[in-house]
């Protein structure tokens, strides 16, 4: 099938009555222009073209959710493949956007520390010192701080050789040639350390912990087992501090589920 009649296949999917109505639901008078930013990213991808458009279309509805943007170049959210499985991955800007929604914090951040930044630790603390200079490209970790209205603060900080081996233990998608870690390894680690740090000592909201439930797996194990209960008996260990598939090998394909194409694409609201 060609580039254009996937497009239009796709065109044809986010016509659809549920699609719409997700869209409209969760962005009112916005939902237009995601839509089109929807084509734009199916348009110009085309590792996503070779998965299920309907797929496609809700693991996009679920940035829409959270009022996210879906333009790459802004870092908020993604949808990339996964064994030919489109998958929702919010940026570790999405992050930062939906913590100050909580309007608790004053101050935000995440970065990579080169070589030469990190000084040491305070023992009592337990808080780097990242006021050395820099002298190489070379990242050797990354650490996540916030400040809130309250005064209260706490950073959170990961060596990369820590790094490797979480995203190596706890993600399904780190073996995928797609896998953000091998495309942008430095801001997926900035997103782990953000979301370590806010899970565990951040104030938190029902966003976040949607965020949680389905992002960088396409769906929870509990959605999995419950999809498969009657089907086959499976064995799903999950990192409670982060909700991280510890054994991916035990979740079972999903099954492909059919593009209803019955209505003409229109993009009016």
């Amino acid at each position: 099938m060609s580039s254009e009649m996937k497009i239009a296949q796709f065109k044809q999917e986010l016509n659809t009555q549920t699609i719409r109505a997700q869209l409209r639901n969760s962005l009112k008078d916005k939902a237009g222009a995601f839509m089109s930013s929807m084509i734009d990213l199916y348009s110009s991808d085309t590792t996503l073209q070779s998965c299920d458009p309907h797929e496609v279309a809700l693991e996009a509805v679920k940035a829409a959710a959270l009022d996210l943007p879906l333009v790459k170049s802004l870092g908020y959210a993604y949808v990339v493949p996964y064994k030919n499985k489109p998958t929702f991955v919010i940026g570790y800007k999405g992050l930062i956007q939906l913590a100050m929604r909580t309007g608790q914090y004053k101050t935000i951040n995440a970065d990579a520390v080169y070589e030469g930044e990190l000084r040491g630790f305070d023992k009592l603390s337990g808080i780097p010192d990242i006021s050395g200079e820099r002298i190489s490209d070379t990242v050797v970790g990354y650490f996540a701080y916030f400040r809130l209205l309250n005064g209260h603060e706490h950073v959170y900080y990961m060596s990369k050789p820590d790094m490797e081996a979480y995203a190596e233990r706890y993600s399904p998608s780190y073996s995928s040639k797609y896998s953000p870690w091998k495309t942008d390894f430095d801001k997926m680690a900035m997103k782990t350390v953000l979301r370590q740090l806010i899970s565990k000592w951040g104030p938190t909201s029902t966003e976040m912990q949607t965020v949680e439930k389905y992002d960088d797996r396409g769906a929870t194990p509990a959605q999995e087992v419950q999809e498969k209960a009657n089907r086959t008996m499976i064995d799903v260990q999950v990192d409670e501090s982060t909700g991280e598939v510890i054994n991916p090998e035990a979740l079972p394909e999903q099954d492909a589920k059919p593009a209803d194409q019955t209505e003409e694409y229109n993009p009016g609201f």
